[in-house]
């Protein structure tokens, strides 16, 4: 059954702005500048006032009216980006063999050298995308600390850790050794 139309509506805190040119948003705040590109998805993006975002959907199908939602969560993280940061905390599991990593920095490439996985010599290399930023916990062992902008870009670069340390031709249920992600927030904690 197709919908006449369908819209939902995102608010816009008080210093972020936002630009909309051809299903182009821009979104920048205190903690810098993200863009994203829309123009893939027939919808209208328009603005109403100055503290609102519409995203209009007309004549569409069950699939296509699915996607207001999915446009909105995208405008809201890159409000929450440019508004407080995205922060994942990965941890270390091994059983036997001490999983080490060593951050790499060469300019503004930043590259995470896993070692010592499952006893194996070989050294697995990640290059974080682009800005993204990884250090080592101080207070807890065996964590990595990824921190960005753009959610997109940190939780990639998560992904890329966790999948790098993937046992294969063993039991994973008896091998349960890798970097996984054990907690995702924001930079700037809610009071």
């Amino acid at each position: 059954m197709k919908h006449i139309s369908k819209d939902d509506i995102v608010t816009i805190p008080e210093g972020v702005t936002v630009d909309i040119k051809s299903r182009q948003i821009t979104v920048t705040g205190p903690r810098g500048t993200l863009k994203r590109d829309l123009r893939h998805i027939q919808m209208d993006i328009q603005r109403p006032n100055k503290t609102e975002i519409r995203v209009i959907v007309w004549q569409g199908g069950r699939k296509h009216v699915a996607c207001i939602r999915t446009v909105c969560s995208h405008i809201r993280n890159l409000i929450t980006g440019v508004t407080k940061g995205f922060e994942y905390k990965m941890r270390f599991v091994y059983a036997h063999f001490p999983i080490s990593a060593n951050i790499d920095q060469k300019g503004e490439d930043t590259t995470v050298e896993i070692r010592n996985f499952l006893g194996e010599k070989v050294v697995r290399k990640v290059l974080m995308h682009p800005g993204v930023s990884v250090v080592q916990s101080t207070n807890v062992k065996d964590e990595l600390v990824l921190t960005g902008n753009d959610i997109d870009s940190v939780s990639q670069s998560a992904a890329s850790i966790q999948q790098i340390t993937r046992v294969r031709n063993k039991d994973i249920r008896k091998f349960l050794d890798g970097v996984y992600v054990s907690s995702r927030d924001t930079i700037v904690k809610d009071a």
